[in-house]
């Protein structure tokens, strides 16, 4: 039963691990690290810049294994490209190299009168954590909480690496006499030493118990180099099996390089070692000399460096063949275009603003149609909900920000290059309209995840407030279809129809919020499903706000007084008498508003009863407010 017990520990601990990575991407994900990302990038464009960083953070850290994944969850996270991880990867594995030294001079472990002792995992993570839970609880803000989850996820994913080491440690006695019971049979030997490593899932751990055999009985260099050869293949193979779990196709290409890398590092040392030894270099008294803890820290450090300084020119060849390893997964043809759309962002064009910023609208466009797309999944989620599609509206989503973050900060540098007053106005409309879309997104992912807490808590509206819920989504499909015509075709026409449309919806939303204020009042609605409703109608009066604000953009290129004065504009329109104005709100008004006193708001129906069928078998009295103004008395 112990075994079974240490199993479950094990495997507690890998889930801490696993976790603490997920917490950490999300959090960095979510911060604001368009700065963070620009100094990364700025550093490790060139291969040989990250190296040093992967080297300093594995040596501060005292892991490469830990350097590599999060590595791999900022490339997930896409504040790394995958061709920027790979100097860091092999700088993360000189690291640990310099780890052992340290243990070395430390005689195997960093005593608390060194600075070093602040970096020692056990004492890293508590401290982490603390810090995430204060930043989280007690200071409450946007940043400050997406800077503990962060440090807790960071704080979890050492909790998980040292609660599978003191699960690990109960079985060192055996795993020591592993490591040297095959010091005449190289291959043995190197097979030990991965097989210990992707036990212990940490290369320094196993390096530091050969230097402490090292230090107690000796070691000879001819028995123990296939052993440290074969820890540094152990090393990535465990790297990479965490690192692949519900990764993506680069982040799964990063580990694998680190694979790559390790494999060629092995036969490059294989080889230095049996041609040292043809030639003389290592003679006998070298081969058989006895090795206390530094000299086993110097022969590990020299099959660290001298490979990486070697093969780092090679960086270009390991990213091929991490490539054509991990193949890409299939891509959806939504997110193709959108991926082409990006493509055409080339600084080339900054000479021509008139043509970099037609690739720009490019990309508003493929906006356009992703983030209707998305409106269009989140209602179907309310009724016919699919965990799937929720996967799918996340991806979307992602992609609606990577665009927006992209085309932002390509229309900021082309700023320099736009000279004239026409495209001037146009790159404005470029950066509201984007923002707009963005979170267009935005709230079709909020109507999502309150579908995704329905289904998860078991809910259900009832089919009055389906069929009233209907109505309200076919009025954004209304306005969104509308606005986006009038963007494409910059139809100023189509644009007007907007803003009366929008009036509506909101009248719509009011009138729903007083009918459920009557029903929760009266006890005939759920208090936790009448909390999902509010939330669904908030979000659907925002989404027509968003399209009257790109409506008014449109208009703004046929009307120039329009500019700078959009809320003056609309507040001076809703008051007005402009004929064309009245006649599409009543129009829309009598559609709509129609429809919902055609349910019920206590009375269960069977279906929703605002189809033009049910509305030309019984006609309904003209809605004349009543019903709004009896329940707020």
């Amino acid at each position: 039963m112990s075994i079974f017990y240490n199993v479950i520990a094990f495997l507690g601990g890998l889930s801490m691990f696993l976790y603490g990575m997920r917490v950490m991407g999300d959090g960095l994900k979510s911060s604001s690290g368009g700065a963070m990302r620009d100094a990364l990038a700025k550093v490790t464009n060139k291969p040989a810049m990250g190296f040093l960083l992967g080297m300093l953070v594995a040596c501060i850290i005292q892991s490469s294994t830990a350097t590599i994944v999060i590595t791999v969850g900022l490339v997930g996270a896409g504040f790394l490209t995958f061709h920027q991880s790979i100097g860091i990867v092999l700088g993360a594995n000189v690291g640990t190299a310099i780890t052992a030294q340290i243990i070395r001079l430390m005689d195997v472990s960093s005593g608390m009168d060194s600075p070093l002792y602040f970096f020692k995992a056990d004492n890293l993570a508590p401290l982490a954590l603390v810090i995430g839970i204060v930043l989280i609880m007690f200071v409450g803000t946007t940043k400050s909480k997406n800077a503990g989850s962060i440090a807790c996820g960071f704080g979890i994913l050492f909790m998980g690496l040292i609660y599978m080491s003191n699960v690990v440690s109960q079985f060192g006695e055996s795993l020591s006499g592993l490591l040297t019971a095959f010091s005449n049979n190289y291959p043995l030997g190197f097979l030990a030493g991965v097989l210990v490593t992707c036990v212990v899932q940490s290369s320094s751990a196993v390096i530091g118990i050969i230097q402490s055999i090292a230090s107690s009985i000796g070691v000879t260099f001819s028995s123990v180099f296939a052993v440290i050869i074969g820890v540094n293949i152990g090393d990535c193979l465990t790297t990479y099996l965490v690192s692949r779990i519900g990764a993506k196709p680069n982040q799964r290409r990063t580990a694998m390089v680190h694979v790559i890398y390790n494999i060629f590092a092995a036969t490059l040392c294989i080889l230095l070692v049996f041609i040292g030894r043809a030639t003389g270099i290592l003679n006998d008294t070298f081969w058989n000399t006895t090795l206390n803890s530094g000299g086993v820290a110097n022969i590990h450090g020299f099959f660290r460096l001298v490979p990486a300084v070697c093969l780092l020119p090679l960086t270009p060849l390991f990213e091929r063949i991490a490539i054509k390893i991990v193949k890409d997964e299939p891509i959806d043809a939504e997110d193709k275009s959108a991926i082409a759309a990006l493509d055409a962002l080339d600084e080339r064009l900054y000479n021509s603003p008139a043509i970099a910023l037609a690739q720009v609208e490019r990309v508003v466009l493929e906006m356009s149609s992703i983030a209707t797309h998305n409106y269009d999944a989140c209602v179907r989620q309310i009724y016919e909900y699919e965990p799937k599609r929720s996967q799918r509206i996340q991806e979307r989503e992602t992609l609606l920000d990577s665009m927006t973050d992209a085309a932002n900060k390509y229309i900021v540098s082309l700023s320099p290059y736009v000279m004239n007053d026409r495209d001037t106005h146009q790159q404005n409309a470029l950066l509201k309209a984007l923002i707009c879309y963005e979170r267009i997104g935005d709230l079709a992912v909020n109507i999502s995840e309150e579908a995704d807490l329905i289904h998860a808590n078991g809910k259900q509206f009832s089919a009055n407030a389906m069929a009233e819920l209907r109505i309200a989504f076919d009025a954004v499909y209304e306005i969104l279809d509308i606005t986006t015509r009038s963007y494409i075709d910059k139809n100023p026409v189509l644009a007007a129809k907007v803003e009366p449309l929008e009036e509506v919806i909101d009248d719509l939303v009011e009138d729903m919020n007083a009918r459920h204020v009557y029903r929760m009042v009266n006890r005939l609605c759920d208090a936790v499903n009448g909390i999902y409703y509010q939330s669904i109608l908030t979000n659907i009066e925002h989404l027509s706000d968003k399209c009257s604000d790109l409506a008014i953009y449109v208009l703004e290129g046929s009307n120039e007084d329009i500019f700078g004065q959009e809320h003056s504009f609309v507040h001076a329109l809703h008051h007005s008498n402009d004929e064309e104005y009245i006649r599409t709100y009543q129009k829309e008004y009598a559609k709509y508003v129609k429809a919902l006193s055609a349910v019920s708001v206590t009375d269960v129906i069977e279906a929703p009863v605002y189809k033009e069928e049910k509305e030309a078998k019984e006609e309904k009295p003209k809605k004349d407010r009543s019903f709004r103004k009896k329940t707020q008395k």
